[in-house]
Parts: C-alpha cells; sequence; structure tokens
C-alpha cells in the first residue's frame, strides 16, 4: 500500500466530497480520519477550504475511514496540511 499522509479534498461521484488523509490500497482510495463535507462554508469555493481549512460556516461530518474506488474519484484538491492538522488537534471526540 503506498501511503500519503497529506490532506486532500476527494471529490467523487454524485457530489460526495470528503476531506481527509489519503492513501491508495491497490484499486482504492483510502481516506482516514475523513470528513464529508456537507456545508463549505466559503465564498470563494473549495479551494478556499482546502487552504484556509474549515470556516465558521463549514459543516462537516465525521465519516471514519472511507473507501472509494479509484474510478470513482472525479478530482482531488491538495490541502494546507497546517491548516488541517491545526483544526483536527482541536477536536474532541464527542460520546453519543
Amino acid at each position: 500500500m503506498e501511503t500519503q499522509s497529506t490532506w486532500q479534498c476527494i471529490i467523487a461521484e454524485r457530489g460526495w466530497v470528503y476531506v481527509g488523509r489519503i492513501s491508495r490500497d491497490g484499486d482504492q482510495v483510502v481516506i482516514r480520519d475523513a470528513q464529508n463535507v456537507r456545508r463549505w462554508g466559503t465564498s470563494k469555493g473549495l479551494g478556499e477550504l482546502a487552504t484556509k481549512g474549515p470556516l465558521a460556516e463549514t459543516q462537516l461530518d465525521p465519516y471514519g475511514t472511507v473507501r472509494i474506488h479509484v474510478l470513482a474519484v472525479c478530482g482531488a484538491v491538495e490541502c494546507d496540511d497546517k491548516a488541517w492538522d491545526a483544526w483536527a488537534a482541536k477536536q474532541v471526540k464527542v460520546k453519543r
């Protein structure tokens, strides 16, 4: 498995957008620490989310680990690792 620790926004089929740490496992794209982007909350699109990390109006839903077939990936945007690492460090696990 080829591992990559950088954050990326993955645009998948049917409008799904995830942010997470990306790696490849055969024909699967593996998204760890995955967040489904429900609302971008930006004024400049997905690129702004990728470069600045989540903004006040951004809505993310935690998904754990997501696997997507490589042919179901429509695109990927590299994120600013520092911005997303800072956001991830602030997250608190909440028991449900």
